[in-house]
């Protein structure tokens, strides 16, 4: 779910084209339903769609403008430092499985642009993790030993193209980067010719599962399937409880006509910093990720990486700005598989870690065989159902008590709460309106007073000033200043509230 019309759109969503699916139009039935159509529901409906597989796409927003519209969209299995956790978590199985699925993601990115003719700026590039700082170099030092001990095209080098120098870094050969929408919209062309139908602007609102199939309701009519994908970033369901296993996280991007230097790069240092090129003079730089709902100015991380950008490219104008969200499990895998342990029809995807152009087509990939009953090599470690409460104690125990703490604190702060009427033009808060507490925005055309009530578990929301939206610091959920729900899990609008309303 997402939209092409955010107050700040990535450069992806501004130079590409604009959506054209129709909304479901009434009752259907099909083989599978995909919901989400992202990198992940996209990619998984065109391979079931060469499997002879009938599939429907539906998303609650325009397509391809969720997270994989405001990526950095980097197609590369080097995620920071994930090779020395995952082995010490783990050991080497796991983590040598996790490497090589997202190497074939890497592959299949490619097979598919050449076999649809997809025109999205697709280059083949290194990849780096970089550290300037001492503490770190033996860290990424043994991140490169590790990868190359598990297969992966590893070195480790003081060597790249960045216009500084680094201490030492971990370098993957051959990785790739591409303009993801565009991409996107070549796999929904490609999948539709081959019978693939897609609906934009159908919210999905529940889903039955039975021993004979699913039954899909959407606020457009009801559809009837053997199989359903839930590839709409988290799983708007209560099953499974991804809501308490995944914890959301937004990160920043800027654009700016510079010169970048070929490859991509991140940094092991905090705060962290991601730099690539894009087609068209394009220098896009980000980082300054944060848990969502704990920052009470944004704006200020854009500025960060503005700053950053001026003085280590020379950056003097930057023309885009954007956030993007993604969440995070507890023992630092994705979930891909059954949405839960008595499901055997319904399928998720979810916890990408912020690398979901190759961890996104690893799931297509991974839930294509699952539908079709075919068996994936790399499924069992990316199990849905899994919970090794040795493994992620310490992870899960940590952020939900973010979550109880906030839930808790909202109930019982006393402190006097501002007035409506301190609000600037411009402005956001939970203030007071006539003795109730409100969530109010005050712009050009006026007073939007919403619940503060988030509609998912009841957590307050907070007001996001550089993306001008209300966001749930406790599970993502966030919404517009109407109070339409933006992402999920949450799948019910914020009341509005006036003068006379009890909240």
């Amino acid at each position: 779910m997402g939209s092409t019309e955010e107050r700040n759109p990535s450069l992806w969503v501004r130079t590409s084209g604009d959506g054209r699916w129709p909304v479901l139009g009434g009752d259907a039935t099909t083989d599978v339903v995909v919901v989400g159509a992202g990198i992940t529901g996209l990619t998984t409906a065109r391979l079931l769609a060469d499997r002879g597989v009938a599939v429907m796409v539906i998303d609650a927003g325009d397509l391809c403008a969720g997270a994989t519209g405001y990526t950095t969209a980097k197609v590369t299995s080097l995620h920071g430092l994930i090779y020395s956790e995952l082995v010490d978590r783990f050991g080497d199985g796991r983590a040598a499985v996790y490497g090589a699925a997202n190497q074939a993601a890497i592959a299949e990115v490619r097979r598919l642009v050449a076999a649809d003719g997809i025109d999205c700026d697709l280059e083949t590039v290194d990849a780096f993790t970089w550290t300037e700082e001492p503490g770190r170099m033996a860290a990424v030092a043994r991140e490169a030993e590790v990868a190359r001990r598990l297969g992966l095209p590893a070195d480790h080098t003081k060597a790249t193209a960045l216009p500084f120098p680094v201490l030492g870094a971990v370098r993957f050969r051959s990785q790739a980067q591409f303009h993801p929408r565009k991409y996107c919209l070549g796999l929904a062309d490609a999948a539709e010719q081959r019978g693939v139908v897609i609906h934009e602007h159908t919210r999905a609102l529940g889903v039955d599962e039975s021993s004979d199939g699913c039954t899909v309701s959407t606020d457009r009519g009801t559809i009837r399937a053997g199989h359903v994908v839930l590839a709409a970033h988290l799983p708007f369901l209560a099953r499974g409880a991804y809501f308490a296993r995944a914890f959301p996280y937004r990160s920043y991007c800027i654009a700016a006509r510079a010169e970048a230097p070929p490859g991509m790069y991140l940094s092991a240092d905090r705060p962290t910093r991601s730099v690539r090129a894009a087609a068209g003079g394009w220098l896009i730089i980000g980082g300054e990720g944060h848990r969502v709902g704990r920052d009470d100015d944004t704006r200020r991380r854009y500025q960060a990486l503005e700053d950053w950008a001026g003085e280590r490219f020379g950056v003097t104008t930057v023309e885009h700005r954007w956030s993007a969200q993604d969440y995070r499990t507890a023992d630092g895998l994705p979930y891909i598989g059954r949405l839960d342990l008595f499901s055997h029809r319904v399928f998720v995807a979810t916890g990408f870690r912020k690398w979901g152009m190759t961890n996104g087509t690893v799931a297509a990939m991974i839930l294509a065989d699952a539908v079709t009953g075919a068996e994936s090599p790399w499924a069992w470690v990316f199990d849905s159902t899994r919970f090794e409460l040795a493994r992620s104690a310490q992870s899960f125990v940590t952020e939900n008590a973010v979550v109880a703490t906030r839930l808790l604190g909202d109930k019982v702060a006393t402190l006097r709460r501002p007035s409506v009427d301190d609000l600037a033009e411009g402005e956001g808060g939970i203030v007071d309106l006539d003795g109730h507490k409100v969530a109010a925005y005050r712009g050009p055309d006026g007073l939007h007073c919403l619940s503060p009530v988030c509609t998912h578990l009841g957590c307050e929301v907070r007001f996001n000033t550089a993306e001008v939206t209300w966001d749930c610091p406790c599970h993502g959920s966030r919404f517009d200043v109407e109070g339409r729900v933006l992402e999920g899990p949450a799948g019910r609008d914020l009341a509005p509230k006036g003068v006379q309303a009890s909240v």
